[in-house]
């Protein structure tokens, strides 16, 4: 996948995990972006390297919106101060 398209998933999943987040969380398209690029490299990275899923599996996509909201959370407590 180039970077066009790591950078529309990145979109995609932060688009997800800010909705399913509760909260306000007043951020551009830019930190939306590098949320979801974020979360998806955490989730590829930590889920393969435990073994709970191989690469292109749907269990990935979900990792990545689930590791794009813990970076939404840490992002929203660092942010606070």
């Amino acid at each position: 996948m180039g970077i066009i398209g790591t950078i529309l998933i990145g979109l995609i999943v932060g688009l997800v995990a800010r909705f399913l987040k509760p909260g306000n969380d007043s951020m551009g398209w830019i930190m939306t972006i590098l949320l979801g690029i974020g979360g998806s490299l955490a989730a590829t990275y930590g889920g393969q390297a435990l073994g709970i899923y191989q690469a292109g599996e749907t269990a990935g996509f979900i990792g990545a919106v689930v590791g794009a909201i813990v970076l939404l959370v840490i992002y929203g407590l660092i942010s606070k101060k």
